[in-house]
């Protein structure tokens, strides 16, 4: 998820295990717990582009990285916090649980997460955009309630609770179900159009859980689509070839079956002015609405020094500004 609901719910977490005794120092330290993982994008930079990809969400979003480094970062904290009520196990036991809880929410995004590292098993529920104002704006308001009551105050527990239930109603019960209704409605879409196909994934597109879109693969090519709630209209699909065939001499090349692993094998091949691009289509468009937007994550493959390389390339952003209102007029079903 992004940084302000991991932040929320880092301090969330640590007002429920130590606000009473530490007040808004638990929230502090449970914000820090709950950014602390997601530096793995700083450390990625001194790696090649597939192996950065790789470690993203990798050892530090899992359950040995809580479990070893809690008390690493507990005893930092009793050292420069002076408190005889609270004692090093105190602030470890808050650092694991807002270390722990970012992987639990982030396995509910698109990109997943390596809970059980270093077993390869990467968790991805697919049932919530990795910025979701519904998830997010309300645990903030009920977290900054919290904040602005003395830590002795029954109100701030309760308000912190409050916090911390309607958010995990929505994560865990009101996403999965849309999840499940929208998927449905795909499968009784490819039947009526009787189109044969080999698997289907479906998630949740930018900024809301309402418009969901929908990869399913056939023998030579993707169709993709998508669906709102709100929609009055069947479900149309269009078609993205698979051009496997384009990658050539470097059809056995082992960056590029990285790469495929990474994807699940969900990924096109695209040949642009002579470059040849991997599309990785777990994270659809940038323009949902608009068939022949770029893929938001893609990858330009080059030859250095005998070896392939991956290059992202830059998102074109320059009219971020239409995005909103197409995609909101899409959610509404139009």
């Amino acid at each position: 998820m992004d940084s302000l609901s991991q932040i929320v719910l880092g301090a969330a977490v640590g007002e429920a295990v130590l606000g009473k005794k530490a007040g808004n120092k638990a929230m502090l330290y449970g914000a820090i717990a709950g950014t602390i993982p997601d530096l793995d994008t700083f450390v990625g930079n001194f790696f090649d582009t597939i192996t950065a990809i790789e470690i993203h969400r990798g050892f530090s979003h899992s359950i040995v990285f809580s479990v070893l480094f809690a008390p690493v970062f507990g005893w930092l904290i009793s050292r420069i916090e002076s408190n005889p009520e609270i004692s090093w196990k105190n602030w470890s036991w808050l650092m694991f649980w807002g270390l722990f809880t970012h992987p639990l929410l982030d396995a509910h995004t698109t990109w997943g997460t390596q809970l059980f590292w270093p077993f390869d098993l990467r968790l991805a529920y697919k049932n919530i955009f990795v910025i979701d104002p519904l998830y997010t704006l309300p645990f903030l308001v009920f977290l900054i309630m919290a904040f602005r009551r003395k830590r002795t105050d029954l109100k701030r527990k309760k308000y912190n609770r409050l916090g911390i239930i309607i958010s995990c109603i929505y994560l865990l019960f009101i996403t999965p179900a849309l999840k499940l209704y929208t998927f449905q409605k795909f499968e009784n879409a490819l039947e009526d159009q009787q189109i044969e196909y080999q698997r289907m994934d479906t998630r949740p597109t930018p900024l809301n859980s309402i418009l969901w879109s929908a990869n399913i693969e056939t023998e030579d090519a993707f169709l993709i689509g998508d669906y709102s709630v709100f929609d009055t209209k069947p479900i149309s699909f269009y078609s993205v070839p698979k051009n496997y065939e384009l990658a050539g001499e470097w059809s056995d090349n082992e960056n590029l079956h990285r790469l495929i692993q990474i994807s699940k094998g969900w990924y096109t091949l695209s040949e642009e002015d002579g470059e040849l691009y991997y599309n990785d289509l777990r994270f659809g468009k940038l323009d949902v609405t608009d068939p022949d937007a770029p893929f938001v994550f893609s990858y330009r493959l080059s030859e250095e020094h005998g070896e392939l390389v991956a290059t992202e390339t830059e998102k074109e952003l320059e009219d971020a500004g239409d995005l909103l209102p197409k995609l909101w007029t899409r959610i509404l079903g139009n």
